[in-house]
């Protein structure tokens, strides 16, 4: 999906590791033996297609990315996944266990965050609101550990990350009413006209968010693509069940409480518009 701040597709398999290079002087005249590839690097970790997905024929909203993973992302997999990573293979999904534990579940509001690129801004989020639960969707593997590393240096135990494609997620996994909120910050904005059908924000994606928000759930999307910040202001203005926040503008100012990510500072230095939607379940 921006998913990721321009988020990816299915979940990608991480790059093979690099075995830690021979001592000098192994082979014929002291020429080094090349690095040997490591097997699958997360047996256990984020898997390439939890819910099978692929064979399913239908449109997505994002491509698969692959990208070098670094030794403490790795690290962060291998240490937190069992614990704070969740696969969306279609099964049903209990967020009160998922943020608690099945003998002590955990009251959390939860906020849906679907794409959220190197988890910074997910990170400064949670540290500043405790008392809500982020589950963030994306499949790019370096991402998922970057975050799991950056809940851990801040001992943050409101983060889970989840792995896949969020289609499944909201379609098969959530009971109605189950979540406080949707963040969608800086999807892929497909600029060319025979790619929109590929955006994420259509009305088929909010016909199966809508009924999942409770009462006074806020869903907050954000981009620096004009035309689809139009398309966006459409969509969500049109859905029934979410009232704009900001009727008289259309567009809300940007909340403080969002910190700016990468793909804003990218896009504002091309001087580009951010724009910010803000829209309520009623």
């Amino acid at each position: 999906m921006s998913t990721s701040s321009h988020a990816s597709a299915s979940p990608v398999a991480p790059a093979p590791a690099h075995a830690p290079a021979p001592a000098a002087g192994a082979v014929g005249g002291g020429v080094p033996r090349p690095a040997a590839r490591s097997a699958a690097r997360f047996p256990d970790g984020p898997a390439a297609d939890p819910a099978g997905s692929r064979e399913e024929h239908r449109i997505r909203s994002f491509h698969a990315r692959r990208g070098r993973i670094t030794q403490a992302q790795a690290a962060a997999i291998d240490r937190h996944w069992d614990t704070w990573g969740v696969e969306l293979d279609g099964s049903p999904l209990d967020l009160a266990a998922l943020f608690g534990s099945a003998d002590s579940p955990a009251e959390l509001p939860v906020v849906l965050e679907i794409g959220f690129g190197m988890g910074d801004a997910t990170a400064q989020m949670a540290a500043a609101d405790p008392g809500t639960g982020i589950l963030a969707v994306d499949v790019h593997t370096p991402g998922q550990g970057n975050l799991l590393a950056l809940a851990d240096r801040a001992r943050l135990s409101n983060v889970r990350v989840a792995n896949g494609d969020a289609i499944v997620l909201l379609r098969d996994m959530l009971p109605p009413a189950s979540l406080a909120g949707l963040r969608v910050y800086f999807p892929d904005p497909w600029p060319k006209a025979k790619h929109h059908k590929r955006r994420l924000i259509q009305p088929s994606f909010l016909a199966l968010v809508t009924p999942l928000l409770r009462p006074g759930a806020v869903v907050h999307c954000a981009t620096d693509w004009e035309p689809y910040a139009e398309q966006m202001l459409e969509v969500l203005g049109a859905a029934p069940g979410l009232a704009n926040a900001y009727p008289a503008d259309g567009f809300a100012p940007r909340p403080d409480f969002r910190p700016m990510t990468k793909f804003e500072r990218q896009g504002l230095a091309k001087g580009h518009v951010v724009r910010d939607l803000l829209f309520t379940r009623v």
